[in-house]
């Protein structure tokens, strides 16, 4: 699969998808091929079929860094498809499993913006910058961007 990633032009991903829909062919049920060919479709725009690809992937058992990936991009794919309750519901079991993933953070962030509660995504922002950048800065003032954080959760509810 690496010579599959190595040749892909993401400006042209035909080729790519044939390659991994011709390694499925070998292994029609091996959720890490599902997977690299939902992103293959994810990557070419094709997002429907990349959601029935992700869904199948994660039907079956997938390495742990493959599980968090197809995670992300099955709920940035709903997402875009307009089915935010579902990506919402993604992310928070892939949240749950991963809570240190910064980039499921930031993908869940986009979500709760899409599903319109604001508020809960710059609150969420503001934890994940509290949580993961280290800097003096932040240091300072991490008690009041927490407080601001869950004030801003509260809106919410």
């Amino acid at each position: 699969m690496r010579a599959i990633f190595a040749a892909r032009d993401r400006a042209n991903m035909q080729p790519t998808i044939d390659a991994f829909l011709d390694v499925l062919s070998e292994h029609p049920d091996e959720p890490e091929v599902l997977y690299e060919v939902g992103g293959a479709y994810d990557t070419d725009g094709q997002e429907k079929t990349a959601a029935e690809y992700y869904e199948r992937a994660l039907a079956g058992v997938l390495e742990p860094e493959t599980l968090r990936k197809c995670y992300l991009q099955y709920g940035s794919t709903l997402r875009n498809l307009g089915r935010i309750d579902e990506s919402i519901a993604i992310f928070s079991v892939a949240r749950t499993a991963y809570p240190n993933s910064v980039s499921l953070g930031v993908f869940e962030v986009l979500t709760l913006h899409a599903q319109g509660k604001r508020d809960a995504a710059l609150a969420s922002a503001l934890t994940l910058l509290v949580d993961h950048v280290e800097t003096d800065e932040v240091k300072r003032y991490e008690t009041s961007i927490r407080a601001n954080a869950h004030y801003l959760r509260n809106l919410e509810e």
